[in-house]
């Protein structure tokens, strides 16, 4: 037997929390550490770490649990509160970048089958607003009009993408016919309300049989996301992916969510999704780079700025937004995240991303990261902040946590006997009400 992925496994975990640590200095998401780190210390670079089959299935436990976790986070109640307009710029910025993303793959590869130019577009369809969010903080722009919507239509926007892949994910298999893949999502959606339904109804029942959190809480929901991400892909022919997000929704409903996604977080941050993103740093190799392929590189960068610029600009448009606020609209949905790397890794995965456009996708995501910021101040510039505030559930949601550390902080370097005030008020305000 041999012990060298305890070796990579150290690697790994060192290097991607020391170069995550270096692009947060830099502003920049910690996901952009660990891809580096996978770049570097993979075959691409170094070759110290080599891809095996367990650091393939590691990753893959890693990429179900950011699912889940990520559908313990989003809201049901706040998808509904959103209205019109969050759904329009959301759904204007995923079919945008849908079709401006299969056409530029069919002008660089006219020959390639129809699925493989969708699922490039659907890499394209995906937002991540962690750096948008930070930047409005910054310029105190969050509580406006302008930032309301952003963070709406992001919400909204994960959960089309989503359904794009899981329609392209299921047309990418062999033999596959649109209306039998159309009935499997329908039956599988329909399965997972029944099984929704029995354990939100089961986790009422035993809430009220005992009083405090115990450890058989989130055993239960990782139970439940394994099985509902196991079952998506054997019998329903849909992305694991998706089980294990619909099973984050149903555990995010229920009375123990707060204390759940509490015990879940030590899990993700400190092993699975390190090992996830350094993994696709890894499966990345370095062709010759042609000029037809630089020449692809920089034209999905730009096709990547410009499709959630256009397709989210008009959505907000549509709704009666001036031409400024459209404008800072699509420019907040473009910074890309760990929803297109995954949706690039799946595609990978199937053969539906060839593996030389696996680097090009990389670099887009990152050159959206760091164009973001530097768009949406200058969209800004000379903006007062306090013209157009607004209030917002979803936002109220973003600056809690950070305000009640800022209190809790502020407690125990104050007086040490403070400690358990400030433990009481975030276990208040963060985890669900112990019964008395």
């Amino acid at each position: 037997m041999s012990y060298t992925y305890l070796f990579s496994l150290a690697v790994i975990l060192l290097s991607t929390k020391l170069l995550s640590m270096a692009t947060g200095r830099l502003q920049l998401p910690q996901v952009v550490g660990s891809l580096l780190a996978g770049l570097i210390f993979g075959p691409a670079v170094l070759g110290i770490i080599q891809p095996s089959e367990f650091l393939s299935q590691l990753s893959e436990l890693g990429v179900i649990v950011i699912m889940f976790t990520a559908g313990m986070g989003t809201s049901l109640k706040d998808l509904r509160s959103t209205g019109p307009t969050g759904f329009m710029v959301a759904l204007c910025g995923v079919l945008v970048p849908l079709f401006m993303g299969a056409g530029l793959l069919f002008v660089f590869q006219p020959g390639a089958e129809t699925i493989h130019y969708i699922f490039m577009g659907t890499v394209l369809t995906a937002t991540s607003v962690s750096i948008t969010v930070e930047t409005l903080k910054e310029m105190g722009q969050l509580s406006t009009k302008v930032g309301n919507t952003i963070l709406a239509a992001a919400l909204i926007d994960d959960v089309l993408g989503l359904i794009c892949l899981t329609v392209v994910s299921s047309l990418g298999g062999e033999g596959s016919n649109l209306l039998w893949v159309l009935a499997k999502i329908v039956l599988f959606f329909v399965f997972d309300i029944v099984i929704g339904v029995a354990y939100y109804r089961f986790m009422l029942w035993y809430n009220d049989k005992v009083s405090e959190d115990l450890q058989r809480f989130p055993l239960l929901a990782f139970v439940l996301c394994l099985f509902l991400a196991w079952a998506a892909e054997t019998w329903f022919g849909v992305a694991d992916i998706i089980g294990a997000f619909s099973a984050g929704l149903i555990v995010g409903a229920t009375p123990r969510a707060g204390y759940i996604e509490s015990r879940f977080s030590p899990l993700s941050y400190l092993l699975l999704t390190p090992i996830f993103f350094a993994g696709i740093g890894l499966e990345v190799t370095l062709p010759a780079l042609t000029p037809k392929l630089a020449l692809f590189t920089v034209m999905l960068v730009i096709v990547g700025i410009l499709s959630k610029l256009i397709g989210c600009g008009l959505g907000a448009k549509i709704c009666g937004f001036s031409t400024r606020q459209s404008v800072q609209t699509g420019l907040g949905m473009v910074c890309r995240g760990e929803v297109a790397l995954i949706v690039a890794n799946k595609g990978m995965a199937s053969g539906m991303i060839q593996e030389e456009l696996f680097g090009p996708i990389i670099i887009m995501v990152v050159a959206c990261t760091v164009a973001t910021p530097i768009l949406l101040k200058i969209a800004f510039r000379g903006e007062d902040s306090t013209a157009s505030l607004e209030a917002s559930r979803l936002v109220d949601r973003i600056q809690m946590p950070g305000e009640l550390d800022a209190i809790a902080a502020q407690l125990v370097e104050k007086e040490p006997r403070h400690r358990r005030h400030a433990l009481d008020i975030f276990t208040r305000f963060s985890l669900p009400h112990k019964k008395s």
